[in-house]
């Protein structure tokens, strides 16, 4: 085996075969549509600061605690299946169809964290769990721990593929994507080998399915999956798969807006259904317009992301208003067969907040897509979506300790309603029963943020994510960069790079500049640099580069009062706060006793300021000031009343709306009156 680490481009040769591969999330090499190319998963050490903090708390709670929840049968039965189904143990199937999806998820997490740390008690975790895995596996490739339960104890209760909603190509997927990514970190075959017997199983079963139970695609991660491993191995027959898959959409009758099956992909121009399905049907298409450059595709991509970003999305990156709905596109209404659809994008500007739904892994799903719409392009408004989720819309789904979850991620709460929304009232939890995919997903993320935070591109580097770090890399001409970043960021703007390493070749150094950010500066070495400081697009620096040359970037970060589109109704009148990345809310932990966060008003001056504080071991930023409160009546008996037009002064304080919930339960809103 011929193995470098560190390298750009790392060739194996496995048997016959050459796989080619770099340590990256996704492996665009050799894709022929790309602007940008990822950097190795450990060429990104954050070294302090927010994400310093965060992967620390990732290395020490995080997925230790997720990995003690996934083996516990106590408490989750996801590992305890495959010990069931692989004959180690005895017993039944417990847990939901995607139960095996959330462990892979954990698995991909735990190598993700094991690139960096390169930690022997994490691949041992892995090897241990991978041999358990491949133990269950049928010969003909097939795996999925409710049927083979089942087929153990002789039942015949489970069939595969009997139920063409069923989970079996979404938790496929993410085996697929775990085996690709576990392969390039380790240079180990085992969990590999799963994923591709796997996968020759479903082409397989394509072939000979109907077509009604081939265009099966309940949450695609398998589009993504199938894509990866043809970047993997090159067995073209991957590639074919993942087209045929987009090809068969919406080809047979009884097609939903639900499963985004209704009408064919091609025909598809704005965002509908459940938004876990359709961000990972996104980002799935993007990936086969990566490989094959299918402008069709592309067309309708970029009606649907502007449909989300521009009529859908709400102000911290949340996607899936709905948990409950109608298709406004599907079957006229005839009781019984009106579409329904579920935690889904809704009309146009529909955005309510209380029952917002939000789930995070349908905002983990848009940072996904539009991470691979960045590397299409190299358009830095898909840097702004992936930055405004991550530190908003999916830094919410976990606690600041990491060992507690939010399902939902709504941007209001209050425990005075008069009803039970499913998933909010427990709070945060660490296990979230009967739906515990978000978990596993959020942590492989926060494993997996320093991959998000460069590229490369035949002109330089590229600068998308801000934080303190090193990195150590190869541009695509083979040269050796090292540089460190120190920054407070987000809660403080400037910026300073300094050049470790590099080799006698000018390149460019290209650093977004955020679309919230409407001022900055730039220097090298202390002198203004003569570039293009645009919001939303990156600044070119070009240069031949040498050990010591000290870049600085300042951001303007004032806070920021945000309005809505009047045609969202629920916010008309109504503003957000935000500072740098950060959107903010207003928390009862912070007010007087007997105080209703809908009862204060922020004026448009006002003298919010940053104030450093922390909060559950995490240092935070918070908003403090003077607001307005209005005088407390009582509501009971009424529906409406004439205004009341007092008010008085408060200090109060906001917190990022990402740590909202930390300090127990508590009523919360990010949009305030004006």
């Amino acid at each position: 085996m011929y193995k470098r680490i560190h390298l750009f481009l790392v060739l194996l040769v496995v048997g016959d075969c050459v796989y080619s591969q770099n340590n990256s999330l996704v492996n665009t090499s050799k894709s022929t549509h790309v602007k940008l190319q990822p950097v190795d998963l450990s060429a990104t050490v954050w070294t302090g600061g927010f994400w310093g903090e965060r992967m620390q708390v990732c290395k020490d709670s995080m997925v230790p605690h997720l990995w003690r929840t996934y083996t516990d049968a106590n408490v989750s039965h996801a590992y305890k299946n495959f010990e069931i189904a692989a004959g180690k143990d005895t017993g039944s199937h417990s847990g939901p169809p995607f139960h095996d999806g959330d462990f892979y998820k954990l698995l991909e997490g735990v190598t993700s964290l094991y690139a960096v740390t390169k930690d022997k008690n994490l691949e041992t975790m892995l090897d241990t769990a991978i041999a358990t895995i491949a133990a269950c596996q049928r010969a003909d490739g097939y795996i999925h721990t409710p049927v083979l339960i089942e087929a153990r104890k002789q039942t015949n209760k489970e069939k595969a593929f009997a139920d063409r909603l069923n989970f079996e190509t979404y938790n496929l997927g993410h085996l697929m994507t775990a085996g690709c990514i576990h392969y390039r970190v380790t240079g180990k075959r085992t969990l590999l080998d799963v994923a591709i017997k796997a996968a020759d199983y479903l082409d397989n079963f394509y072939k000979r399915a109907s077509p009604e139970l081939a265009r099966n695609a309940i949450c695609p991660s398998h589009y993504m999956g199938v894509v990866e491993l043809y970047r993997t191995t090159r067995d073209p027959k991957y590639l074919q798969l993942a087209i045929n898959l987009i090809n068969i959409r919406g080809l047979v009758e009884e097609g939903t807006d639900d499963n985004q099956d209704r009408v064919p992909f091609r025909q598809q121009k704005e965002a509908m259904g459940h938004a876990v399905r359709a961000n990972y049907l996104y980002a799935g298409v993007a990936d086969v317009y990566a490989e094959t450059g299918d402008d069709s595709l592309m067309t309708c991509l970029n009606s649907i992301w502007n449909d989300v970003v521009y009529k859908k999305m709400y102000v911290t990156g949340g996607c899936g208003a709905l948990y409950d709905g109608v298709s406004p596109y599907g079957i006229s209404y005839k009781p019984p067969v009106i579409q329904k659809t579920h935690q889904a994008y809704g009309r146009a500007y529909q955005l309510p907040n209380i029952t917002a739904h939000n789930e995070t892994c349908a905002n983990i799903g848009n940072l996904l897509w539009n991470w691979r719409m960045l590397l299409l392009s190299g358009d830095a408004k898909y840097a702004d979506v992936m930055e405004l989720e991550l530190y908003n819309g999916i830094l919410s789904g976990i606690s600041l300790d990491g060992n507690n979850f939010f399902y939902t991620n709504p941007l209001s709460h209050s425990a005075d309603y008069p009803y039970t929304l499913r998933w909010q009232e427990a709070g945060r939890v660490p296990y979230i029963k009967l739906s515990n995919c978000c978990p596993p997903n959020t942590v492989r993320t926060m494993a997996e943020v320093g991959d998000y935070a460069y590229t490369t591109s035949d002109k330089g580097l590229w600068v998308h994510l801000y934080g303190s770090n090193k990195i150590s890399t190869k541009l695509e001409d083979g040269s050796a960069l090292e540089m460190t970043q120190q920054s407070n960021y987000p809660w403080d703007g400037h910026i300073t790079f300094t050049v470790t390493k590099a080799e006698a070749k000018a390149f460019s150094l290209y650093l977004r500049i955020p679309g919230w950010c409407e001022k900055a500066g730039l220097t090298v070495n202390g002198k203004p640099v003569a570039a293009s400081i645009k919001p939303a697009q990156y600044a070119a620096i070009n240069r031949t580069w040498k050990a010591g040359d000290v870049v600085e970037l300042d951001l303007s970060m004032p806070v920021t009062l945000i309005e809505s589109n009047p045609l969202v109704e629920e916010t008309r009148n109504q503003l957000a706060v935000k500072r740098g990345p950060v959107v903010y809310c207003l928390e009862s932990t912070d007010l007087p006793k007997g105080t209703n966060v809908f009862d204060i008003a922020i004026p448009i001056k006002n003298d919010l300021k940053p104030v450093l504080t922390t909060i559950s071991k995490s240092k935070i930023a918070t908003l403090q000031g003077t607001a307005l409160l209005e005088p407390k009546e009582d509501w009971s008996n009424a529906l409406y009343r004439k205004v009341r037009t007092t008010a008085t002064p408060i200090k109060i304080t906001m917190v990022p709306y990402y740590a909202w919930g930390n300090r127990g339960k508590s009523d919360m809103t990010v949009w305030v009156r004006k």
